[in-house]
């Protein structure tokens, strides 16, 4: 059914350019093919299917009345950019979208000239579009720039911050404010479209700022009033006052799925030759168009390969629960038994599997949106009054909000615990939701605790670990995806801070690991015990504070210690190897080598794939401690391929 979808307009588009002749039918029967084709593409790869059927019709307009690329077209986050990669050329690679080497689910500078600015963390459209307005006038251009940013991402402070900042330049720059859930205004409709076509056009403009300059030249109290009159006016129609205290022209809200009602306001506004910023408010509907995700109570956000026809996702067969769902059950857990625990998510519940504790604990658990800054700060807040606040968070989001964990959090020494998902690598997202900086990030932090999880049943018990440290922040990481199976406690059992387990015990070699590369620890310790090679496997659980009696004893009892984390250099290994360092540890012969993620991006690819290419894998401990021993000849691609 999805292969038999008929595009005759489509089909005709190569670039943005084709679509510029089309009369107002033809674009209304395109809308209804990029709708189609979208869902079709993203059946066969999954991705964010909701966000972008939500912006079909606005990706259309905008590319008919402006000259993209000359024009700058800037997506906020990227999830509703798939309409706007098969207008852009890309089309016949969307059954690569977030596969490897295939193209990428946001934005992507690399990728297409249509792609200015690269995306997948929320609110950087505004500063960055006004950075390239501000280039444009410098540079004495007369090209547009146009953010689409959604109503979640609206909630970041840097969107405010940037809107700020525009708001008091005279810079001409265009925001497309696309409210698709929190409805920040009533229901549009004609009325509605007829004032926003009224109030963008160049009579009521030039005829405001033909009063503005008249009202000038009366007295400061007419003046004022004059002002007043205006914006309260427009305000009561309009709902855009907000914006206008914040020195934008507000137009809207208009029907984001119109294009009777948004070709013409979106003409007025690229014609318009005042300066300063405009704000077009767009009410949208995240999934619009296919009933399954309309009707699915994420609009179908995220999703993995699915029927057209039914919309029934292909779920893989999990062997493991996932961390995720063992860290809400842990938590909760807890909270069973004591009332202080409270949760914070960013806009993430059902990522960080919040969601599930609050199903249990509503009156406890906290989303405080797309706001890292502020989520840690009142996490602070809450332990500053005695409360055990988790802070479920992302690790690429949590880089977001570092500033308030050195200063408001790690400084003041408060009990807030961090609990990082998506450490290490993550698959389709790529490079810029990869978990890669957080332990060098938080270790070189004095007081901090931090812990990684080698899986699901450890992950238990440093949450419950987690809830005892009252005096000093901790953060526990863990990876996206399931885990390896390991029968689970009812509750975690508390562990001595600082200190690591040993799995097995050898001779010659000692593998020390730090988190989920510990199944691989293992595999390798056995190819190398084939081989001859007593090997040591430890778990060193803690990065900070390091077990240094198990590192000690480590270090002078095998001729090779390797390292391996699921983390950037500068993280776990970097600690160890200035504790052997001053101990004096490294000067008797000890063989050490460490393994860190690559000093690169990688990009999206199913996880193992990016633990093969960063060279994370069981076959690389081998080579490595081969390669140590002086016996690299030995690591035959050969014989040790089935480790990979």
């Amino acid at each position: 059914m999805a292969g038999k979808i008929k595009t005759p307009l489509l089909d005709k588009v190569g670039d943005p350019s084709d679509i510029r002749n089309f009369s107002v039918k033809q674009l209304k029967q395109l809308a209804k093919e990029l709708r189609d084709d979208t869902v079709r593409s993203v059946s066969i790869t999954g991705g964010h299917l909701g966000a972008s059927l939500g912006v079909v019709e606005l990706t259309i307009a905008i590319h008919h009345v402006f000259d993209t690329p000359r024009d700058r077209l800037i997506w906020d986050v990227g999830h509703q950019c798939y309409p706007h990669k098969i207008l852009t050329g890309r089309r016949n690679r969307m059954h690569t979208l977030r596969q490897g080497d295939g193209i990428s689910g946001f934005t992507k500078r690399s990728e297409s000239e249509y792609d200015p600015f690269g995306a997948a963390h929320a609110s950087t459209s505004i500063s960055s579009g006004l950075g390239m307005a501000v280039a444009r006038d410098l540079a004495g251009g007369d090209n547009h720039v146009i953010c689409v940013i959604g109503d979640g991402a609206m909630t970041a402070g840097m969107a405010y911050e940037a809107m700020n900042n525009a708001g008091s330049m005279d810079s001409k720059l265009i925001v497309i404010l696309n409210d698709n859930d929190m409805f920040i205004a009533p229901p549009v409709g004609a009325l509605s479209a007829y004032l926003s076509r009224l109030i963008s056009s160049k009579p009521f403009r030039s005829a405001r700022h033909f009063a503005k300059e008249v009202a000038k030249k009366f007295p400061r109290n007419i003046e004022k009033a004059a002002a007043k009159v205006d914006e309260y006016a427009r305000g009561m129609v309009t709902g855009g006052t907000l914006f206008e205290e914040l020195g934008f022209y507000y137009v809207g809200p208009v029907d984001g799925h119109n294009l009777d009602h948004l070709l013409p306001v979106l003409k007025n506004l690229r014609d318009d030759k005042e300066s300063g910023p405009v704000l077009l408010h767009c009410v949208t509907k995240k999934g619009q168009g296919y009933k399954p995700a309309e009707e699915s109570a994420d609009k179908y956000h995220g999703v993995s390969k699915f029927n057209v026809v039914t919309g029934k996702q292909e779920k893989s067969k999990s062997n493991a629960p996932s961390f995720t769902s063992v860290f809400a059950k842990g938590l909760t857990a807890e909270a069973e038994v004591d009332d202080k625990i409270v949760a914070i998510t960013a806009a993430m519940p059902g990522g960080t599997g919040v969601d599930k504790f609050s199903e249990r604990f509503p009156e406890r658990s906290f989303d405080v949106g797309i706001a890292e800054q502020h989520g840690v700060t009142f996490a602070a807040g809450l332990a500053c009054e005695g409360y055990k606040p988790f802070a479920v968070i992302y690790s690429t989001f949590l880089q977001r909000a570092y500033d308030q964990v050195v200063h408001d959090v790690a400084i003041q020494s408060l009990a807030v615990r961090f609990a990082i998902d998506r450490a290490g690598y993550v698959g389709a997202d790529g490079c810029t939701h990869c978990g890669a900086f957080d332990l060098a990030y938080l270790c070189t932090l004095p007081g901090f605790v931090v812990m990684a999880s080698a899986d699901e049943a450890e992950l238990m018990h440093m949450v419950a670990t987690a809830v005892t440290i009252d005096d000093q922040p901790s953060a526990i990481r863990y990876p996206r995806g399931e885990g390896v199976g390991v029968e689970l406690p009812s509750r975690g059992q508390v562990l001595e801070i600082g200190k690591g387990r040993v799995l097995r015990e050898g001779l010659t070699i000692a593998i020390l690991s730090l988190g989920a590369r510990l199944g691989e620890a293992l595999k390798a310790a056995e190819e190398l015990a084939a081989m001859g090679l007593s090997t040591t496997v430890a778990d060193a659980r803690f990065a900070k504070p390091l077990d240094e009696d198990l590192i000690r004893r480590l270090a002078t009892g095998h001729e090779v210690l390797l390292t391996i984390e699921e983390g950037s250099t500068g993280g776990f290994a970097a600690h160890v190897l200035q504790f052997l360092a001053n101990e004096g540890l490294l000067e008797n012969g000890l063989k050490v080598r460490v393994m860190t993620m690559p000093d690169e991006f990688i990009d999206h690819n199913k996880p193992d794939t990016q633990y093969e290419m960063a060279g994370l894998k069981a076959l690389h401990i081998v080579v490595n401690v081969l390669t140590a021993l002086g016996r690299a000849d030995e690591a035959n691609p050969a014989v040790l391929p089935q480790l990979a």
